[in-house]
This record gives structure tokens, C-alpha cells and sequence, in this order.
């Protein structure tokens, strides 16, 4: 039995038309409806999977929610007048000037940031990695790791964070299990996109953590929990 090859290319390829032509070409309101939905379903099922898959992380797109990783100047401050102000706090964990110079986004990020995050594992993570984990809270947490220990017992690791911009650690933050590593933040991808979805949240926020970030506005404090 032959089958008509010839023919069936001609109907995928009449059907491929319709749908490019709707799809990027059709002005009208369906064309515009049609167009949001299948981008909408791509970027839900394809693209956020594939580099999810890519990136061995389930979150390879973080936006910075807080102004806790903020630095006065964000990409224009003055990294050594931001120290001379947190000195104290880092002196208390061992992180000398000279160290924390050396360290990834040195300057911080600021919110509505859009920050790439690979998965990376626990034995690679160092001081001054700046980590996205789950830390009993509604939305992850994006902090730098400021100390490391490995249990001697069951070699499980557990790590230690602050944000730049806090004056002292969340308690959630204090002993990170290794299985609440989300991944690493390796590239400030965009500044200041993630505002198009921050700006439908911001009255729900607490009124101290609404608007942008400012010099001493610190948001997060110790929890009580």
C-alpha cells in the first residue's frame, strides 16, 4: 500500500502557515490573544523546564524581593565606605576587608534585580557565595554564606548567611541544612526588570519593606520564631 507522502507535507505545511500567520503575523484580536497564550504555555512548560534542566536548579531565575543585599549606590557605591559602615558585623565573623573584596557581587544587587542561579553542590559552596534557599518563609532566600561546617558525625553540611544590608542574621539563616540549597547566584541578569511583578505584591508588603531601597533601610531583622 502507498501511502502519499507528497500530500501529507503539503497539508503540515498549510497547517504551519495558519499557525505562523496567527501566531506572529495576525493584528487582529484573536491573532493578539492567541500569540499571549502560546507564549504564556511555552515559557511555563518548555522554556522554565529546559533551563531548569540546563542549569540543575529549580529556580534559574530569582528576583530580588528585599532590600537586604543592598549596597548605598547599588552598582555606583563606594565599596569601601560600605564596609568602613558593616566592619563591625563582618569582624564578628572572621571576614576581614581584604577577604570580603575578593568576593562575588561585592557591590550587592538590589530589588526587583533578576539574579541567574545554577544548582551547585553543598561541598563547593565557600564564604561569600551568595546562596538561594528555602528558609521557612513563603519565598526563598537569596543571602551570603558567611561560614561552613561540616558534621563530623554524619558529614551533612550546614551553612551560615547574612545579607549585606542586615544588621544581624535571621535565625532561619543561622543553620542552613545542605538539602535547602536551592542553587548559587552566578550573574546579575537584568536590574530592576522583576519591579513589573514586584509592583502587584508591594501593598500587601509590610510598609517598612514597600518602595525602593535606601541608604540604612535594613527590612529584615533577627526572627523571633
Amino acid at each position: 500500500m502507498n501511502y502519499d507522502y507528497s500530500n501529507l507535507k503539503k497539508k503540515v505545511k498549510k497547517y504551519w502557515d495558519k499557525f505562523w500567520f496567527l501566531l506572529w503575523k495576525d493584528d487582529s484580536l484573536k491573532g493578539w490573544i492567541f500569540s499571549i497564550i502560546f507564549l504564556l504555555v511555552f515559557i511555563k512548560l518548555i522554556f522554565f523546564p529546559g533551563l531548569s534542566l540546563l542549569t540543575g536548579t529549580e529556580l534559574p531565575l530569582a528576583i530580588v524581593e528585599s532590600c537586604s543585599m543592598y549596597h548605598d549606590g547599588n552598582l555606583l557605591s563606594n565599596f569601601n565606605e560600605w564596609y568602613e559602615r558593616h566592619e563591625n558585623k563582618y569582624n564578628g565573623f572572621d571576614i576581614p576587608k581584604s577577604e570580603f573584596r575578593e568576593f562575588k557581587f561585592k557591590k550587592g544587587f538590589n530589588k526587583g534585580d533578576i539574579l541567574f542561579i545554577i544548582g551547585a553542590d553543598a561541598e563547593d559552596l565557600e564564604a561569600g557565595d551568595v546562596i538561594l534557599f528555602h528558609g521557612n518563609r513563603k519565598n526563598p532566600i537569596i543571602h551570603r554564606i558567611i561560614d561552613k561546617k561540616i558534621d563530623k558525625d554524619t558529614g551533612e553540611i550546614y551553612f551560615s548567611t547574612i545579607g549585606d544590608n542586615n544588621n544581624a542574621q535571621l535565625q532561619s539563616e543561622q543553620n542552613i541544612h545542605e538539602s535547602q540549597i536551592i542553587g548559587k547566584a552566578v550573574i546579575r541578569l537584568v536590574p530592576y526588570l522583576g519591579w513589573g511583578k514586584l509592583i502587584f505584591f508591594e501593598l500587601a508588603r509590610p510598609y517598612s519593606q514597600r518602595g525602593f531601597c535606601e541608604e540604612n533601610k535594613i527590612v529584615e531583622l533577627p526572627s523571633i520564631n
